[in-house]
């Protein structure tokens, strides 16, 4: 029963060799010039001013979780279209459903302004 697994760990392994390969290719081959604008941390699109534990705004979140949402929404679209011809009606209604609940989401949040990054909220 293993046996069925072999080609498998086979091609994880040919991929993790790989991985290593190339990494230590591009530490030797590639060239290396730090400076400090390269070293300095850089995350989110923000410039880091003041301490490493700082909030971000609820905005990024938001946008965050949106995000992941559109993204599963994708993910469960994907099959749907792709078999749609051989399922009953009845899943149309469905992912129709499905459909109008995330465009209401959307413009929920459109209306709240969250993907609104030009506004500037006072704290």
């Amino acid at each position: 029963m293993l046996e069925q697994y072999l080609p498998i760990l086979i091609m994880i392994g040919i991929a993790v060799t790989l991985g290593f390969i190339l990494m230590g290719a591009s530490v030797i081959l590639g060239p290396h010039r730090p400076n400090i604008t390269k070293l300095s941390p850089y995350e989110s699109g923000m410039d880091p001013i003041g301490e490493a534990r700082e909030r971000y705004s609820v905005t990024f979140y938001m946008v965050a979780m949106e995000f992941i949402v559109f993204d599963l929404e994708v993910v469960f679209l994907y099959p749907w279209a792709v078999q749609y011809l051989e399922l009953p009606d009845s899943t149309f209604w469905a992912m129709i459903f499905f459909i109008v609940v995330l465009f209401v989401g959307l413009v929920y949040t459109l209306k709240k302004g969250t993907l609104d990054w030009s506004l500037t909220k006072s704290k």
